[in-house]
């Protein structure tokens, strides 16, 4: 049920972001590219920055609602009475004032049996985050305030707007560079096979060039990871961080469930790494972060 609804809400957000960004084209009465004379490279440009950011920015500021309906996510009331609910309230508010943000972020649960929790949002002043059932079941207090502090730190660094940004640029060049290699390409045919020769050309390369930009956009992901571990230690304290590591490192055998494979994964504080996968991983091997911590400590 719960994959059938992300599915439904994945379609859903696709179909409203292309007709947004299309009138979004006419309003902004950016000209259609290709020409008698060839390509008009800054009607090209403009295309591929609504697009590119277009795209990333929409789903940027829907994030967090489409976490909460993506993953079942139930709001904590700041004046819960619930001991284990009230408590993670607390964590989260003392990191949060700690952190300098200006206003607290909402704080979540939602039913899983994986140690996971995520932070997302558009501002640092509208996040949210977000805990697994698993993880406040199965942590020690001490382990659950590092996951905390690490999240937490996420949003005071603004890695949502900055991966935005990122993906936003690497959109761009990918629609940019694929449609002007298409174009050249194509002349190279007969006219009347050009407009198909183009298209898949441009197919073909906006593929291989967005395996290429997952590859830089995962390392820069994978760098944000380490700030936000260090962000982590410096709130909740390096044995607590280094503790909620360990704790992730010992349960990743275990995590076998729905959604260890699911989309939402990008925001997951644990990740595995290892092979040609390793290239493609938003989060670091677990053991080389906490040597990081330990190092920098030590050091």
């Amino acid at each position: 049920m719960r994959m059938a609804k992300r599915v439904f809400l994945f379609v859903a957000v696709n179909i409203g972001v292309i007709v947004t960004i299309s009138i979004l084209l006419n309003v902004l009465g950016v000209k259609p590219y290709l020409t008698a004379q060839g390509i008009d490279y800054g009607s090209l440009l403009a295309f591929c920055a609504v697009w590119g950011f277009g795209g990333a920015f929409i789903s940027l500021a829907i994030s967090r609602k489409m976490a909460k309906w993506s993953m079942g996510v139930k709001l904590v009331d700041p004046q819960e009475r619930d001991p284990v609910l009230a408590a993670l309230v607390e964590r989260v508010y003392a990191h949060s004032r700690a952190a300098g943000l200006g206003k607290m972020p909402e704080v979540g649960y939602y039913e899983s049996d994986e140690l996971n929790a995520f932070a997302t949002g558009p501002t640092r002043n509208r996040a949210l985050v977000a805990v697994s059932t698993g993880l406040l079941a199965r942590m020690t207090d001490e382990e659950v305030d590092g996951v905390l502090a690490h999240e937490v730190a996420h949003i005071a660094n603004g890695d949502m707007v900055t991966m935005t940004l990122l993906q936003g640029v690497v959109n761009v060049f990918v629609m940019f560079l694929a449609r002007v290699a298409g174009f050249f390409a194509s002349q190279f045919v007969e006219e009347e096979k050009r407009p198909l020769v183009q298209f898949g050309i441009v197919i073909v390369l906006e593929i291989l060039l967005g395996i290429l930009g997952m590859v830089i956009v995962s390392a820069f992901s994978r760098m944000r990871e380490y700030r936000a571990d260090a962000g982590g230690a410096r709130l909740a304290g390096r044995d607590r961080m280094v503790a909620a590591l360990r704790r992730l490192q010992r349960s990743m055998g275990q995590q076998q469930g729905e959604d260890s494979s699911s989309a939402i994964a990008a925001f997951k504080i644990s990740g595995k790494s290892g092979g040609l996968a390793k290239w493609f991983s938003t989060h670091p091997d677990l053991q080389d972060r906490i040597d990081r911590l330990e190092y920098a400590t030590s050091s």
